[in-house]
């Protein structure tokens, strides 16, 4: 049992010492290429305004158009779901009809 204790100890160290050069490894990485990651950001940077600026343009554009498309599906789905109940909405009317009170006139005729 103590032999398997000792066993995971080292396996721990080991861990250990690996993570540590894995972070050294990555801690000179970032050192050595931050110039190219500086000198990308620059590069980038009007990319990215060109980007926003002809996205926005392009949106004025196609907003009304994709405005008049969601008023042309609702008016389809507010048929889609009329259409199968025109019999009941029917059938809704004439009892209506039949069952609405008389209208009683209190005007005196002429």
């Amino acid at each position: 049992m103590l032999e398997l204790g000792l066993l995971a100890g080292a396996a721990a160290v080991v861990f250990a010492v690996a993570m540590l050069a894995l972070m050294l490894v990555k801690s000179l990485l970032w050192l050595v290429l931050l110039p190219l990651r500086l000198l990308l950001s620059v590069v980038v940077l009007p990319l990215l305004l060109l980007k926003a600026i002809v996205g926005g343009v392009l949106m004025l554009v196609v907003a009304p158009v994709l405005a008049i498309a969601f008023v042309a599906a609702a008016v389809v789905a507010a048929v889609a779901v009329a259409i199968p109940l025109l019999p009941l909405l029917l059938l809704v009317f004439v009892v209506w009809l039949v069952l609405r009170p008389t209208p009683t006139s209190t005007a005196i005729a002429r």
